[in-house]
C-alpha cells in the first residue's frame, strides 16, 4: 500500500502544535492507528496526532479546515465498523485522543462524573466506585476504549436493560467543532429545556460534526444486592418466556439478561483461557441472568431463586446455576463477553449487530437461520446478545474446512439477507456498533429520503470544509 503523503510544510504547522514528541511520522510508530480490532479496514496516513489539551485540538482542527486536511478522530480504537481508521490511499490525519485522559471531577452528591473525551472507561468505572457510585456501562473493551469513542457511537453493552445507552447516560458534552470553535457544554442538569438539544446531535455521529473532548455523565448509588445466575433452556422461545416473567417479577431490578448458544458456550471453552462450562448438563441456549436491588443482598438472593424456581417449574429452565461469588460472577460475564472473540480460532466470522423488537426475537432468529443455511451449507451459527433490548450479534462461522476467504468474500452478501430479514421485523442494521464504513452504503436503503437529506443538511452545517471522518456515515 502506498505511503500517504502530506507536504512537509503542513506536517511541520501541524506538529509545531502538538509538539515535534507527540506527531508520528515514522511508518512503525503510525501502523497501530490505521488498522481496526476486525481487521477488516486498514487505512493509510501520514501523521498521528496525540494533542495533550482541548487547546491543542482546537488549533489543529482550525488548521485542518483552513487546509482543507481530513481528520479522523480515534479513541481506543476498538470500533467495528471501520469508523476510527482512516481510509486507504487518503492523506488522513489521525487525531488520537489518548492523551486527553483526565477524570476532571466526581460529585457523588450530584451524581456526576466529568471526564475528557479519552478517559478509558475502566478508569472512569474505578473512580465512581471510589465514592461508592456506579458508572454502569460495561463493555468487553472497557480496558482501553475511552468515553469520547462511547459516546460517538452511542455505546449500549450488557446493561441498557435497566440503564440505557451513553445518550441516557450522558448530561452535557464539551466538543471542539471542524472551525476549532470550542462549545462548553459541560451542563449538570436533568431539566434544561433552553432550546436545541446539540448534546444529541454529537453523541453517535461518530465523529463526523466534531470531537468530543468532555463529558459529564450520570452516576447512580452501587446496588446493594446483586446476583449472576446461569441457566439452560430448550429454545428461544423459552427464553423470550423466562425474560418475561424476569421483567414481571424484578422490574428495575433486572439489571442483564443475555441470551448464548450451545454453539458459542463451545467455543469460548475451547478457546478462551480458563472458561468451563458453568452447567454439568449440555443445553441448546443460555440466559446469563443478572438482578441488581439498592436495599440488601437478601432480597437480590430471593428474587433470583424465585424466578429460578418458577422456570423450572413451568419447564422453562432445565438447568440453572447462581454464582455464589464475585469471583464466579465474574467468570459467567468473562464467558459472555469472550463470546465474539472465541469465534476468530475457528476461521472466518460474518458477523451483524443488529436489533428487532423483544417480542419478534425467536421469530427472527428462525427465519434468519433458515436463510443462512440454505445459504450457506454447513455454516454455523453463534448468536448471542442482550435479550432484554432486543440486541442480536447475529453471527455466523464458516463451515469447518471451508476456505476462510472464499466465505468472508460473501460478507456483503450475507448481510443484505440477513438485514433484508432483519427490516422485515422493524428492526435496525445496527444496534450498537454504529455505522462507519461498513454500513455507510447501506444506510442509505434503509433510512427515508427525507432523513438521508437531513443528516446530510447537518453534516454540511456543522462541517462546510469537509474534513471531519470523511467517507464515514453519510457522504455529504
Amino acid at each position: 500500500m502506498a505511503k500517504a503523503t502530506l507536504s512537509p510544510d503542513l506536517i511541520t504547522r501541524f506538529a509545531a502544535i502538538t509538539g515535534e514528541a507527540y506527531a508520528l511520522t515514522e511508518d512503525r510508530d503510525i501502523a497501530p492507528y490505521l488498522i481496526e480490532s476486525r481487521g477488516l479496514y486498514h487505512g493509510t496516513s501520514p501523521l498521528v496526532l496525540r494533542p495533550g489539551s482541548v487547546e491543542e485540538v482546537s488549533a489543529i482542527l482550525a488548521l485542518a479546515t483552513e487546509t482543507r486536511t481530513a481528520i479522523v478522530p480515534q479513541g481506543g480504537n476498538t470500533g467495528h465498523v471501520g469508523g476510527s481508521v482512516p481510509r486507504e490511499d487518503a492523506t488522513d490525519v489521525v487525531l488520537s485522543l489518548s492523551r486527553l485522559n483526565r477524570i476532571r471531577d466526581v460529585d457523588p452528591v450530584g451524581n456526576v462524573i466529568v471526564a475528557d473525551g479519552g478517559a478509558v472507561l475502566a478508569d472512569i468505572q474505578k473512580a465512581a466506585e471510589n465514592v461508592d457510585r456506579l458508572f454502569p456501562l460495561s463493555l468487553g473493551s472497557e480496558g482501553s476504549c475511552q468515553i469520547g469513542g462511547n459516546l460517538s457511537t452511542n455505546a449500549g453493552g450488557t446493561a441498557v436493560l435497566a440503564y440505557g445507552n451513553m445518550r441516557q447516560l450522558c448530561l452535557g458534552l464539551e466538543v471542539v467543532l471542524p472551525t476549532g470553535e470550542v462549545w462548553n457544554g459541560l451542563r449538570r442538569l436533568k431539566k434544561d429545556n433552553t432550546g436545541y438539544d446539540l448534546r444529541d446531535l454529537f453523541i453517535g455521529a461518530e465523529g463526523t460534526l466534531g470531537i468530543i473532548t468532555g463529558a459529564v455523565l450520570k452516576l447512580l448509588p452501587r446496588p446493594l444486592g446483586h446476583e449472576v445466575a446461569f441457566a439452560g433452556l430448550k429454545s428461544v422461545a423459552d427464553a423470550l418466556t423466562l425474560f418475561e416473567r424476569a421483567s414481571s417479577r424484578c422490574g428495575p431490578a433486572l439489571t442483564g439478561f443475555e441470551l448464548m448458544p450451545r454453539l458459542g458456550v463451545d467455543f469460548t471453552t475451547r478457546h478462551i483461557p480458563g472458561v468451563r462450562d458453568p452447567l454439568a448438563t449440555r443445553h441448546d441456549w443460555y440466559v446469563l441472568i443478572e438482578i441488581s436491588t439498592s436495599d440488601d443482598a437478601q432480597t437480590a438472593t430471593r428474587m433470583m431463586e424465585a424466578l429460578l424456581s418458577e422456570g423450572i417449574e413451568a419447564g422453562l429452565v432445565e438447568n440453572a446455576v447462581i454464582a455464589s461469588s464475585e469471583e464466579q460472577r465474574r467468570a459467567l460475564w468473562h464467558m459472555r463477553e469472550s463470546m465474539s472473540p472465541a469465534q476468530k480460532p475457528e476461521g472466518g466470522s460474518i458477523k451483524h449487530d443488529v436489533s428487532v423488537p423483544v417480542s419478534a426475537i425467536p421469530a427472527f432468529m428462525a427465519e434468519a437461520d433458515a436463510a443462512v443455511m440454505a445459504a450457506i451449507p454447513g455454516a454455523r451459527i453463534c448468536s448471542f446478545g442482550h435479550m432484554g433490548d432486543g440486541n442480536i450479534h447475529y453471527n455466523i462461522s464458516q463451515p469447518v474446512g471451508a476456505d476462510k476467504q472464499a466465505f468472508l468474500d460473501r460478507w456483503r452478501e450475507i448481510n443484505h439477507l440477513v438485514h433484508g430479514i432483519v427490516l422485515r421485523y422493524n428492526g435496525s442494521i445496527s444496534a450498537e456498533h454504529g455505522i462507519g464504513q461498513l454500513k455507510r452504503d447501506e444506510l442509505a436503503d434503509v433510512r427515508e429520503p427525507i432523513e438521508m437529506d437531513l443528516m446530510r443538511r447537518v453534516k454540511r452545517s456543522f462541517d462546510p470544509a469537509g474534513i471531519m471522518n470523511p467517507g464515514k456515515v453519510v457522504n455529504a
